[in-house]
């Protein structure tokens, strides 16, 4: 069995972070495992509280995970602070894994802060030139890039930006814009749209999560970048219209949907 490592915030309520990381590895027949770089209290409503790990115990994390197991994927999510992004760097740096899919958690669905200020720089600096890909969404590609996009071409001149910064491949999403929720892929040469339809729903917890990882675990299977993105894109795509209406705000997608639906049947 392959393997993905999840490097993110835990969530109380079960629909984003490490919770909705681990699920999307399963649910892609990979061995999932975790580094907590933060304990999140958290439903689908809001974000009542964060409490940081230690530098210590994050870069543990990693090398206890990586001196015993072999990885075949990193999914990087929410880091919080400068110090978090320089300890999981270097030590990621050490083991130089194969894959790195870098999601630049910013902001939750609820609107709370989940990245200081001061920690883009050296989220630009220090990990977006190790990542396989980066899947900003459009405010995380306006903060990264430094662009106002309002256009087609200014998403365009953001996933150049980006990739000027080091990383191999730009996944830009476009769950934010107004019309239908169309990504750009971009790997450097070649800009690829990923188009889909809106779905009518608010259970949309832990869609940015849930993609990034499911990269992550085509990756570690083996896909190639363009065949990861797309069969992720289609996963994703399914668990929200599968979605659960869970809480009193934004419900959680649904991660297992084809082993539901192969039970059913």
């Amino acid at each position: 069995m392959k393997t993905a490592l999840t490097i993110a915030g835990s969530d109380s309520g079960g629909g984003a972070g490490i919770q909705a990381d681990l699920k999307t590895f399963s649910a892609h027949h990979v061995f999932g495992m975790s580094v907590i770089t933060a304990v999140t209290a958290q439903n689908t409503v809001e974000v009542r509280s964060i409490q940081t790990m230690s530098k210590e115990i994050i870069r543990d994390q990693i090398s206890a995970v990586f001196d015993d197991i072999e990885v075949h994927a990193v999914k990087i999510g929410m880091l919080g602070s400068a110090e978090t992004i320089e300890t999981v760097a270097k030590t990621l740096h050490t083991y130089k894994p194969q894959h790195i899919i870098l999601d630049p958690v910013m902001i939750s669905k609820s609107g709370h802060h989940l990245l200081e200020m001061d920690a883009v720089e050296a989220l630009k600096k220090l990990l977006i030139p190790m990542a396989t890909i980066v899947t900003p969404n459009l405010p995380e590609a306006e903060t990264l890039s430094g662009k106002t996009i309002q256009s087609k071409q200014d998403i365009y001149e953001a996933c150049q930006i980006i990739e000027q910064l080091g990383a191999r491949a730009i996944l830009l999403k476009g769950g934010h814009s107004a019309g239908d929720p169309n990504d750009l892929f971009y790997d450097g040469a070649n800009y690829i749209w990923l188009r889909s339809e809106r779905i009518s729903t608010k259970n949309t917890h832990g869609t940015g999560c849930t993609l990034s990882s499911a990269i992550a675990a085509n990756l570690a299977n083996g896909l190639g970048i363009e065949d990861a993105i797309r069969q992720a894109k289609e996963y994703i795509t399914q668990a929200i219209r599968d979605s659960f209406a869970i809480g009193k705000g934004h419900g959680p997608v649904n991660h297992f949907y084809q082993f539901q639906k192969v039970h059913q049947s």
